[in-house]
């Protein structure tokens, strides 16, 4: 078989301690105490948190003044000054302007005024916040030996709120976290953000050099002096479909560079996966990917989101990772000197090396986010009902719900199930709780308006796709678990061949076209390809020889099970290289694009040529013309006012061919053993 690319970091061989024995931490709730005592007095206690190496607190225009008169940013003014013939003073007094946009203004008032009103909040929508306080133990140690860096996943707008609550109620230093500028347009609510730790930063740079450089030096300025951990999101922003999002590596290479100029002696990335049961924004998810533009942020919008505080959003799990050395990571991998042949304040390209080293890093973080996810119930019931529409009976869903949950912990997902009740009540509680998705009629569950009948067509198959897409956020979760013996088994269906070098062929062909839709670490295809064996043989689901893959009897619907979780996407890519083939002649851009593959989509859902409701969701849209750009498939040319694509039709074929007539989930190939 052929080798997978060299060994990179994090990529250790699997075994089967490591994919089966995962110890993880016992989790507490902390709403148990928040429900018994005043939220007055949680408020007002006395907050005196342990910082970096014992250091007081930094007033924040001591900050600003630090950055200022940096020689990076005084570097960067005076060769400005000299490009453009402008003095030293203007440009001085915009990078002021830019320090005051984006500067936190830290203040326990407004921290307090967080901590009783979210404590209000989370009472009312949340049945259970529950913290792994092993993990808060060693991030408490952490941020005492070396600067901090905070790295949750992000499915919604309370990740980061949630996250200064925690760290607030057991006596932690809060973060500075890095917002969008879209909250600052939030009058009150913007300045109350930026006094209780968030600085802002624009969504592009625009390759203004001034921006990036007091932008960097505030970040790095916060890091080296460890004046409170910082916060941001691997992802860049909230994940609409509950699948992990490629990583940004931005603000990412700007924290680890002080550790590569030998400004920090190590930094600490604590990787946090927040998990929830029920998703706040989940169908307004669900309408932004089927092209309802997202409403703009504003505190009249906020206060008319206020029913939700009505509502039930079942339980939270924070999971906070072992805090990891980047000190550790680079020993034996990063040559540091040529940092020390320039001057610290004069810019640098980060080498070929440091680059890929920040790719790898990133990834590392995020796989360590994925293993983390808590599953719950729900997931594995939305993840069975997307295989049996537009019904299944009760009793049927509760067996099969079981027979998933068993193959989930042999899989060593981090499932969440009440042990207090018996399986139907579990189902029952679920179903109830995701009563705006599903209903339970006449011992069958239906996912709502999937029986409609009434309405124009296009109407009914937008609603029954709202529907689809909120399901499908929940049985992504599970995917993220199942990729790679999902993958396995959608290879032997596509060959339907015994032979392992084929079966592999295909494994990397199918990781590499959804590399965009899931996390894989960047040149271990093969080790992949051994978990998703290893685990697919530790459930009697396949048998390995040196040279072949074989089905077992028993482990034939386990593997037709896991090839149907995959179906969405690759009936998706396959309708949208139909597309792509047919309907497109001229060049176009991304938004005609989106436009033409939904009016294409709706035709064969309307007329029932498709049952492929996701391929609707603009997040499989776009990823599906980033994969094509990838595999020069599809190429993407800069213009004046920002891209345009155009196909290659030979390429598009070839790929096409990969999937045409393989796509229906049929029986796979068995052998007795």
């Amino acid at each position: 078989m052929a080798a997978a690319g060299r060994s990179r970091l994090g990529a250790p061989m699997y075994s089967q301690k490591e994919l089966t024995s995962k110890k993880r931490d016992e989790f507490e709730d902390i709403l148990e105490e928040r429900r018994q005592s005043s939220d007055l007095r949680y408020a007002m206690k006395c907050y005196t948190p342990v910082i970096y190496k014992g250091l007081s607190a930094c007033k924040p225009s001591a900050i600003k003044n630090s950055v200022l008169q940096s020689e990076q940013v005084q570097y960067v003014i005076k060769q400005l000054s000299k490009e453009m013939g402008e003095s030293t003073d203007i440009i001085q007094e915009e990078a002021i302007e830019i320090l005051d946009e984006m500067g936190h203004n830290l203040h326990i008032g407004a921290i307090r005024f967080f901590a009783f009103s979210l404590s209000k909040i989370f009472k009312r929508i949340f049945q259970r916040v529950c913290v792994n306080e092993e993990g808060i133990q060693k991030l408490q140690q952490a941020i005492q030996e070396h600067p901090v860096v905070l790295l949750p996943s992000h499915r919604s707008y309370i990740d980061f709120l949630m996250l200064s609550y925690l760290l607030y109620t057991y006596d932690l230093a809060l973060p500075v976290i890095a917002a969008g500028m879209d909250f600052l347009g939030m009058k009150i609510v913007g300045e109350l953000l930026r006094r209780s730790g968030a600085f802002f930063m624009r969504r592009t740079f625009g390759g203004n050099r001034l921006y990036w450089a007091v932008f960097a030096e505030y970040v790095k300025t916060m890091l080296r002096n460890g004046y409170a951990p910082i916060e941001f999101f691997l992802e860049g922003t909230r994940s609409r479909t509950a699948k992990t999002l490629t990583p940004k590596f931005g603000l990412l290479s700007i924290v680890m560079e002080p550790f590569f100029k030998r400004e920090v002696f190590d930094t600490y990335l604590v990787p946090i996966s927040i998990s929830y049961e029920r998703i706040l924004e989940e169908s307004l998810y669900a309408y932004e990917l089927l092209g309802v533009p997202k409403p703009k942020e504003s505190t009249s919008g906020l206060l008319k989101a206020r029913k939700i505080l009505s509502d039930n959003f079942g339980s939270i799990h924070v999971y906070f990772g072992q805090p990891v050395s980047l000190r550790t990571l680079a020993s034996g991998r990063i040559n540091r000197c040529p940092y020390n042949l320039v001057p610290r304040h004069l810019p640098q390209r980060l080498s070929e090396e440091i680059q890929e080293f920040v790719t790898d890093v990133a990834y590392k973080m995020e796989l360590l986010q994925i293993e983390n996810m808590v599953l719950s119930p729900w997931v594995l019931i939305a993840s069975v009902l997307l295989q049996n529409l537009p019904a299944i009976d009760f009793e049927l869903l509760v067996e099969k719900t079981l027979w998933l949950k068993g193959l989930t912990q042999a899989f060593g997902g981090f499932l969440e199930w009440p042990d207090n009740l018996c399986a139907n009540k579990a189902v029952t509680s679920s179903l109830a709780l995701h009563s705006n998705i599903v209903s339970l009629v006449n011992g069958q569950v239906v996912l709502n308006d999937m029986g409609m009948e009434d309405g124009a067509t296009e109407e009914l198959v937008f609603k029954q796709a709202l529907s689809i897409l909120m399901c499908g956020a929940y049985r992504n979760q599970l995917l993220n678990v199942f990729v790679r013996p999902s993958l396995v088994a959608v290879a032997l269906q596509m060959t339907q061949s015994f032979r392992k070098e084929e079966i592999y062929s295909c494994f990397n062909f199918l990781r590499d076209i959804f590399s965009d839709e899931f996390i894989f670490f960047p040149g271990i295809a093969l080790k992949d390809f051994e978990e998703g064996c290893f685990l697919l043989t530790k459930c009697d689901v396949i048998q390995v020889t040196p040279q072949e893959i074989l089905v077992t009897e028993r482990g034939n619907s386990v593997a037709v099970f896991l090839a149907a979780l995959f179906r969405p996407f690759m009936e998706g890519y396959q309708i949208i290289s139909r597309y792509l083939s047919k309907e497109t002649k001229e060049a176009f851009t991304e938004k005609q694009f989106i436009l033409g593959i939904r009016n294409f989509a709706f035709q064969l859902l309307e007329t029932g040529s498709t049952q492929c409701y996701e391929v609707l969701s603009s997040d499989l849209q776009k990823n599906a013309l980033a994969t094509f750009v990838r595999l020069d498939v599809v190429k993407k040319m800069k213009t004046t006012n920002g891209f345009t694509y155009t196909v290659n039709k030979e390429a598009l074929s070839k790929t096409a061919e990969m999937f045409d007539a393989r796509i229906p989930i049929r029986k796979l190939v068995t052998a007795r053993l």
